[in-house]
């Protein structure tokens, strides 16, 4: 649907926030990112019968706005660090 017609992406686009209010953190972009993905996914699991996946989507992009919408926490996990930490130990090997 969204991906077919420029018209329908604009009225997913549209009724996206009565339906997810959080979608109104998230950057335009990332917007209209969440729409093409969510329509592609809710296609995808209704040809197999399960709708986890659209679940496991709309809490990914929920958590996804909650940190847009925190300005200090977007900041945190954004800015560049700069500093490599080394390798990581491989965690069979602790203990």
């Amino acid at each position: 649907m969204a991906r077919r017609d420029p018209g329908s992406t604009e009225l997913l686009l549209d009724i996206l926030p009565d339906a997810f209010p959080w979608v109104r953190f998230l950057p335009e972009a990332d917007l209209h990112a969440f729409a093409v993905e969510l329509v592609d996914t809710m296609r995808a699991a209704d040809s197999l019968g399960n709708n986890a996946s659209v679940a496991q989507l709309l809490t990914a992009w929920r958590h996804t706005a909650e940190v847009h919408s925190d300005p200090e926490l977007l900041a945190a996990l954004t800015r560049d660090h700069g500093d490599d930490y080394g390798p990581v130990p491989d965690p069979r090997d602790i203990g």
